[in-house]
């Protein structure tokens, strides 16, 4: 029974979920749907916004658990509680005007904040999510402010009536009811007159009488009549806000009133009203309704002439009944001309006249303009007034006297020639003498001073001019007296007076009586080539002691003589027709004669030497543009590698050369040797090409280049370079490949030229059964026989690569070819290859290595092991014995003179043998020989390709381990290939460890019974060069024979000597 009411139960449970699934199914709205609520900002916490479940839809389950409700967004500012759905505000207040979302929203419905609200099913069986969203309203929480406590606002006097000014909008956080209503216009303090009504719009109307127009209301002070001055109109403009305007209502006068204080105030229609109000300042501001005025219609004034700069004239004034900007009057030039802006400056501010430039009054005698008063109103108003000024002369100017010829009596250059033989009171000169000045200032006197025999009468006046002739008061003696200087002087009658005087020179003309002469019979003079044609040699001068004509002197040139040359016939000047060339002729000699133009004419002469002076016209010269010189590379730095010549037609310092190269040479002044300052490398650089430049020591310097190109030629320097195929490279090669078979190529470069890299191939190793062969000058190797079933396995080919430079150079290749029909071992070639390259060159790596003679040879050599190995073991045993009789008394045959305990001798690997002191006994016996391989085991001092495989043996303690031990990079680590099943201790085998010279050392390990060794029988050779070939190579190879497997079988010890 148990049992069945809990099926009953279960079935109850499950059959309720069902009936919750199918009602939610069939009540929640679409997903599409949102859940709506309003809320009023500013509320506190707690207060009820909506049931969610119940504008879900949602009866059943709810209130019982089985459908829990949670916020999914939206818990910043809401919470609902999850078993009832009803929705709250939070903690958090809700600020409308600080959210973000709200900012610039004036709509209602518009500012809103979102949230999610989950539906969870029992044990969250089935989830659903709604959106839903709460409109914040608005409450009258801020009150509307200006934005200043004071307003300032300029209004123009005799504005008309009606004229519109707009005022400044407050500010209300909040909007719509709660926001700006309406604006008052009150006076200050609430004293004056104030009435408000709204028009049919809804828009307040104030309407404000005058504050200079304070009269009672009706029935106060007996009820006189206002004015009224301003009215207030709010405008509804389109965004929905409210502006306020300022209308003027009557006749504004800055001179009765110039300034209005008023109250503005704002309200909200919030409930209650929220209001501010600010104080409205008015200022009446002035019109330009003035003109200026100047004081008097016309100014005249008189100045003097050459009043220096800044020299107050005359002050023109003009008033303007306006105030401010409209009162101030500035002057300024109206029609005046251009000489009066030049010469005269007029202050803007003050009105003055002054001198700007030194008047003139022989250029301006009078100014006349007209100056313009104008005030700085909006339009600026103007008046003008005429101003004439007279210059007023000062006595500035000197008399000035000019002297001209008369008649036939000429005047030159200041001077009048007079025959000697002229009658008394005869005109010899024409005087006129002038003043600028006017009145006595211009009134000139003239006089001659001086003991002369000349005098001044009047020929005739003009206003401001005189004449006067210059006439001979007395008989002319050019004996006595050759020439006459004559000073006129002229005085004006100004105060003070001003005078000015000119001079006559009066020559005396005679007969001709006098041979022209020159100062020195010969004239020797030194001129530079190169001149331009006409320019003046030397000027040769002649005098004459007569006068006039008689000593006129007419220059000229011996034409037998005068090469190319020509004289100026007046001036003597002595010029060259042609350029002048030193290197032609240096030495000229001239004969000049002087004749006088006298009647009858007499003549002199003289003799003019011309020596011709060198000038740098000359560049050096190199015998030829370009020098050619061929050089061997690695030439000694400092050695001559050529020589350049070149030459200069000058002389002197013009002639001294100086040769410059670039910074990789050296060149030598005096002989033009050329000088490498560096070893030359062909390969690096093969051609050198540089300019030599010749530089001469004349002025201006002159230069010349000539190209050096200088040629490298080879030297055998550089051996040849293995480009492929690498080393450990092979290539695989089907048994069934046919004579004549390409196999591989061998490539090689030589960085030398000509025969110097001419390459030849020869195969030099590897190739016991002569199965390839290498062409010599293309280096590709090819199948020479057929290959047979011992030929199987990998060939290592050594190639050498010769070029044919004396003495020539040479490199090495190692040709791996793998014969086989495919690899299906490659990692067993690879290892092959690996030991192939640790191998000598010397021992050949050529097929299978259990072939039958290898084989046979193999089982000589183990065979030759087992009878050695057995004898070794007698001779072991008996130094042991030996030994530790000598450990007991001190000795260690280890090292001698020290002492160790026994289990160090068979110590770590790693560990070195140390060399014995004491082996003198042993210093006569010969070294064992390996019969393997056939070289002397002499340790380190072997040759490369014949040291023992290996010098020392080290035991280590433990189980064997791979690549356990330290192995030298170029030998084999054999205890690798030892295998053992038993946990005994290994031997492992070190190379290369250094053995006493003449001292044998024992180690002996105790084998497991059918133990077995794979021994491997290879020599580990390391060979640096190729030097047993005769090459000259930097490549290094280790290399390591192919190995073969035998396999021992010991029942007994193994003893193993190291020597």
């Amino acid at each position: 029974m148990q049992r069945l009411g809990a099926v009953h139960s279960s079935a109850a449970q499950v059959l309720s979920l069902v009936v919750l699934v199918l009602q939610l199914l069939t009540q929640l709205p679409g997903a599409d749907s949102a859940l709506r609520y309003r809320v009023a900002e500013e509320g506190p916490p707690d207060v009820k916004i909506g049931n969610v479940a119940a504008d879900l839809g949602l009866t059943a389950g709810t209130g019982s658990g089985d459908v829990t409700f949670a916020l999914e967004s939206g818990s910043e500012y809401f919470k609902i509680d999850n078993v009832t759905g009803e929705l709250t505000t939070g903690p958090r207040r809700i600020d409308r005007e600080k959210l973000p979302q709200c900012q610039m929203i004036f709509d209602e419905n518009e500012c809103f904040l979102d949230f999610e609200v989950s539906v969870i099913g029992p044990l969250q069986s089935w989830v659903d999510l709604f959106e839903g969203r709460v409109v914040i309203t608005d409450i009258n929480d801020n009150t509307p402010s200006f934005p200043s406590p004071v307003l300032q606002l300029s209004v123009e006097e005799n504005r008309p009536i009606g004229t519109l000014y707009l005022l400044p909008t407050a500010t209300d956080r909040d909007f719509g009811r709660n926001g700006i209503d309406r604006y008052e216009l009150i006076q200050d303090g609430g004293a004056g007159s104030t009435s408000s009504r709204r028009t049919a719009g809804g828009n307040p109307i104030t309407r404000v009488d005058g504050l200079g127009d304070r009269r009672g209301r009706s029935g106060d002070n007996g009820g006189g009549a206002r004015s009224s001055v301003f009215e207030l109109q709010v405008a509804d403009i389109p965004d929905g806000e409210k502006q306020p305007q300022l209308i003027v209502k009557g006749t504004l006068d800055r001179e009765q009133k110039d300034s209005y204080e008023l109250v503005l105030r704002v309200r909200d229609g919030g409930n209650p009203p929220r209001s501010s109000q600010a104080l409205l300042r008015v200022s009446i501001s002035d019109v330009n309704d003035n003109s200026p005025q100047f004081e008097r219609s016309t100014y005249e004034a008189e100045m003097a002439e050459n009043a220096p700069p800044g020299t107050p004239v005359l002050q023109v004034r003009a008033s303007d009944r306006d105030i401010g900007v409209n009162g101030q009057v500035e002057y300024v030039f109206g029609a005046a001309t251009e000489s009066v802006r030049r010469l005269l400056r007029l202050d803007e501010a003050t009105g003055w006249l002054s001198v700007l430039h030194r008047i003139d009054r022989e250029e301006v005698a009078q100014l006349r303009f007209t100056v313009m008063a104008r005030d700085r109103g909006q339009p600026p108003r103007t008046d003008r007034t005429t101003v004439v000024l007279a210059v007023r002369d000062e006595n500035d100017n000197v008399p000035v006297v000019e002297i001209r010829k008369i008649g036939r009596i000429p005047v030159r250059d200041g001077a009048s020639l007079v025959p000697e033989n002229v009658l008394v009171d005869t005109p010899v000169a024409l005087v006129q003498v002038s003043d600028r000045d006017q009145g006595e200032n211009g009134a000139v006197t003239c006089t001659v001073v001086g003991d002369v025999p000349f005098t001044l009468k009047p020929a005739g006046e003009t206003v401001n001019k005189k004449k006067y002739f210059l006439h001979t008061s007395a008989l002319l003696d050019y004996e006595a007296t050759k020439e006459y200087s004559v000073t006129i002087v002229a005085v004006d009658s100004g105060s003070p007076s001003l005078s000015s005087n000119s001079s006559l020179m009066v020559r005396v003309v005679d007969i001709n009586d006098h041979a022209p002469t020159f100062a020195q019979s010969v004239v020797e003079v030194h001129f530079a080539e190169n001149n331009s044609p006409g320019e003046r040699v030397v000027t040769v001068v002649a005098t004459d002691a007569d006068s006039g004509k008689n000593a006129e002197i007419a220059y000229s040139l011996d034409p037998a003589a005068n090469g190319p040359f020509y004289i100026d016939a007046d001036n003597g000047d002595i010029r060259a027709t042609g350029v002048l060339d030193r290197e032609q002729r240096e030495r000229y000699e001239l004969r000049v004669f002087a004749k006088d133009k006298g009647t009858p004419s007499l003549q002199g002469s003289a003799s003019v030497v011309v020596q011709v002076t060198d000038r740098n016209d000359n560049a050096p010269k190199f015998v030829q543009e370009i020098f050619t010189f061929y050089v061997k590379e690695n030439l000694l730095a400092n050695s001559p590698v050529g020589m350049v010549t070149v030459t200069d037609a000058d002389e002197g310092q013009n002639a001294e050369l100086s040769l410059f190269k670039e910074e990789l040479f050296s060149i030598e002044n005096n002989t033009g040797t050329i000088f490498s300052s560096a070893s030359f490398d062909r390969e690096k650089l093969s051609t050198y090409t540089f300019r030599v430049r010749a530089v001469d020591g004349g002025e201006p310097r002159k230069t010349a280049t000539a190209t050096v190109s200088l040629f490298v030629t080879d030297e055998n320097d550089n051996a040849p370079a293995i480009t492929s195929p690498a080393n450990e490279s092979y290539t695989l090669l089907p048994p069934a490949s046919s004579a004549r078979t390409i196999v591989k190529t061998v490539t090689a470069i030589d960085s030398d030229t000509g025969p110097n890299a001419d390459l030849h191939y020869s195969l030099v190793g590897g190739n016991p059964f002569r199965l390839f062969e290498i062409g010599h000058t293309n280096g590709v190797i090819t199948l020479a026989e057929p290959l047979e079933r011992r030929h199987r396995g990998l060939h290592r080919l050594v190639v050498r690569v010769n070029d044919s430079g004396i003495p020539s150079l040479c490199a090495t290749a190692l040709v791996h070819v793998f014969i086989n029909e495919s690899l299906a071992n490659a990692s067993l070639v690879d290892a092959q290859v690996a030991r192939s390259l640790m191998a000598p060159l010397s021992l050949d790596i050529a097929g299978d290595p259990d072939s039958e003679r290898a084989l046979g040879k193999q089982r000589l050599s183990v065979a030759i092991g087992v009878l050695a190995g057995a004898a070794a073991v007698i001779l072991v045993i008996l130094l042991v014995v030996t030994a530790r009789q000598c450990g007991a008394q001190g000795k260690n045959g280890y090292e001698a003179g020290k002492k160790e305990p026994e289990e160090d001798f068979f110590g770590p690997t790693g560990a070195q043998p140390q060399v014995g002191r004491g082996g003198g006994s042993d210093r006569g016996r010969k070294p064992r020989r390996d019969k393997r391989s056939g070289s002397s085991g002499n340790g380190p001092g072997g040759g490369k390709s014949d040291r023992a495989l290996y010098s020392g043996i080290v035991t280590v303690n433990g189980l064997p381990r791979m690549g356990g031990g330290r192995r030298h990079q170029s030998s084999p680590d054999l205890a690798r290939h030892y295998k053992s099943s038993s946990p005994l201790p290994a031997v492992n085998l070190q190379p290369h460890s250094p053995p006493a010279e003449g001292k044998k050392h024992q180690a002996v390990q105790e084998l497991p019974p059918s133990n077995t060794f794979v021994g491997s029988d290879a020599m580990s050779l390391g060979s640096d060069q190729c030097s047993e070939y005769g090459c000259q190579t930097g490549n290094k190879y280790s290399k390591q024979v192919g190995a073969l497997d035998v396999e021992y079988s010991f029942d007994w010890s193994l003893v193993i000597t190291l020597s």
